[in-house]
């Protein structure tokens, strides 16, 4: 169902650099039937410099000659649309501050650009953000929609702002992984000035980019099978080099870990979710109670349920803050760098390919020199294989050992956040509990001397 502004025609927006927990004003569009979908599109526009600190990852820019943001977003139907500004004292550029409206297959064609370019091959490229998925909101909106009948206007109204809370969360973080990959690529000194990244900040039309078809599909896929069995086949091959043969080794067990953990991590936070899901459904039927008790004028059990009632919508918003902070700050960040990791092991396969190819060249060069044929050849074809070696370990080994700070500074920045806004929301439910008891425990004494 389209929303009154969808119908008019008008853009719908979104603040997405509040917290995911900071939802101000916000509205759906009525629904005009229980059982048809409503709209999910975010309607309101908010302040966009509040909150980017949440992010999974901060990125030091290092310098400010190419600062980079999303200044807004804008969700229409199933696609979302950025708006990337920039500000740039770097030349070359047409402007000193830009503005380009860009989705999210653009970001996808830098990332493959810059995977594909030849000499960026000892670099870890940032991992592509990942695609905007909304699905299961709608879903849950749309359920809410159907089973309208079954519920009080109040209740419906606030079941709906909930979910439409989930789904802006979900919105933000989108976007703010989009904004990290492209801070990620203004922070890095070559990757900067890639003529295919000016392109995407400056050209202020759309990019007509296409996703592949059939065809390109089936080629794709094919590489990757081509990759994966020679990745296998080179997996065997030893590498002199310590500090290489040592990173290869530890990020192949560290990604596999890694993975596993945001696994894990994703079942805790679900498990919390639950633990909110649940308080909320005896919250509401402590609410029909209250409703139910109050014709008969029973003052005492109406206070007692009254407060009840109060104590599991407190525990209800702490537990959903817990777990959004969680799902944020844990694993969030061990997913990010499971894709990061991917990246690393990535760059590895392709020193390991210019090892092979040096080692194969080396061969031929002998051969040559054996059959005395093609010697002249041969030789130019080792020194270009030598130095693409060369080349790509020096650059790899600065690579690896930033993505090593990067992943400890982001792991200890998040997890003491999140250690910290745990052990507050613990002693605000203690708190919570304590109060509720004394209340109750002081009516029973009441109760009993009248």
């Amino acid at each position: 169902m389209m929303s009154s502004a969808e119908k008019n025609g008008e853009p719908l927006t979104v603040d997405v650099t509040t917290h995911p927990l900071d939802f101000h004003g916000t509205s759906l569009a009525e629904s005009s039937s229980a059982a048809a979908p409503l709209d999910l599109s975010p309607s309101d526009h908010h302040d966009m410099d509040t909150h980017r600190k949440h992010r999974t990852e901060d990125v030091d820019l290092g310098d400010c000659s190419l600062v980079i943001d999303i200044s807004d977003a804008l969700s229409e139907r199933d696609k979302v649309k950025y708006t990337v500004h920039t500000k740039t004292t770097l030349p070359g550029f047409a402007k000193p501050e830009i503005s380009v409206v860009r989705e999210h297959e653009e970001f996808i064609w830098l990332h493959g650009c810059l995977v594909d370019t030849e000499d960026y091959a000892g670099f870890i490229i940032p991992p592509a953000p990942p695609k905007p998925d909304f699905d299961a909101s709608r879903e849950k909106l749309q359920k809410l929609g159907e089973g309208e009948s079954t519920m009080t206007k109040e209740e419906f109204q606030k079941s709906k702002n909930e979910l439409e809370q989930e789904y802006l969360a979900t919105f933000k973080k989108t976007v703010a992984m989009h904004e990290v990959f492209l801070c990620r690529l203004a922070a890095h000194p070559i990757l900067r000035k890639d003529p295919n990244f000016k392109i995407f900040l400056e050209y202020e039309n759309d990019l007509s980019v296409r996703g592949r078809n059939r065809r390109e599909q089936a080629g794709s896929f094919w590489k990757r099978v081509t990759k994966s069995a020679d990745e296998v086949l080179l997996s065997g091959q030893k590498d002199q080099d310590e500090f290489f043969e040592h990173e290869r080794n530890y990020l192949v067990e560290y990604h596999n870990l890694v993975k596993d953990a945001t696994a894990k991590s994703d079942k805790s936070t679900r498990s919390r979710k639950q633990v909110s899901e649940s308080y909320s459904k005896t919250a509401s039927l402590l609410e029909r109670m209250i409703r139910f008790e109050q014709p008969k004028g029973d003052h005492e059990i109406l206070r007692t349920l009254v407060k009840s009632h109060e104590l599991f919508e407190r525990l209800k918003k702490s537990e959903a803050r817990v777990s959004t902070d969680e799902e944020l700050k844990q694993s969030d960040t061990l997913r990010y760098f499971t894709r990061e990791t991917q990246a690393a092991k990535d760059l590895l396969y392709r020193r390991m390919r210019c090892l092979a190819n040096y080692e194969g060249a080396n061969k031929n060069l002998e051969r040559a020199r054996a059959r005395n044929r093609d010697i002249a050849k041969c030789e130019t074809e080792q020194q270009e294989a030598c130095k693409k070696f060369e080349d790509i370990s020096a650059v790899a080994k600065t690579e690896l050992q930033d993505m090593k700070k990067r992943r400890v500074e982001a792991f200890k920045k998040n997890l003491i956040d999140l250690a910290d806004f745990e052990v507050k929301q613990a002693h605000t439910q203690l708190q919570v509990l304590h109060n509720t008891l004394a209340v109750l425990k002081a009516k029973g004494n009441t109760s009993v001397h009248h």
